[in-house]
């Protein structure tokens, strides 16, 4: 897992804030398939945006934690029901400050 400093927090806020939700978790909550579909979009994306639907009992900060230590990946911001999610790929797309 990612540790991320305040200032690439900052910077993958503002990066994340025109994103659209890739991954929705629903009353199923984290599922393998779940966490297999946020892994792919990861390596994709590298900076994802997780929504929260109205069925997922679930407290957001549990699926944050849950998602980004089974993905390997940082939290940059959990607001609402929104999960911003940050892995770098092997391309390197987000160069952090």
């Amino acid at each position: 897992m990612q540790q991320l400093t305040g200032k690439q927090v900052r910077f993958l806020r503002g990066l994340g804030h025109h994103l659209k939700p890739v991954v929705m978790v629903g009353k199923e909550e984290v599922t393998e398939a779940l966490v297999a579909s946020v892994d792919e979009a990861l390596q994709i994306h590298e900076l994802i945006k997780v929504k929260l639907q109205e069925g997922c009992i679930m407290d957001r900060k549990e699926v944050a934690e849950a998602l980004s230590t089974r993905t390997g990946s940082a939290v940059a911001q959990i607001l609402g029901r929104t999960i911003l999610l940050f892995r770098t790929s092997d391309e390197g797309k987000i160069k952090l400050p």
